[in-house]
């Protein structure tokens, strides 16, 4: 049996940054879209900028589901 390290590393790494990738655009769209004082609402830009970071992380998750199943 043999196994490929290189490969194997690769894979390693590509998916260690693409989870801490996604992990942190998730957790910008958390903080953008989280009031910055008790009561108050994030504005307009704020919570678009969610919403982007939002779709970003859906887009990843789809994309990825695509490649498991196609």
């Amino acid at each position: 049996m043999h196994i490929d390290w290189a490969a194997l590393g690769q894979v390693f790494g590509v998916s260690l940054v693409a989870t801490v990738g996604l992990v942190g655009i998730f957790t910008l769209g958390i903080v953008a879209g989280s009031p910055r004082t008790a009561g108050t609402a994030p504005s307009a830009l704020a919570r678009t900028g969610a919403y982007a970071c939002y779709a970003l992380c859906l887009a990843a998750v789809a994309y990825g589901i695509f490649l498991i199943a196609g």
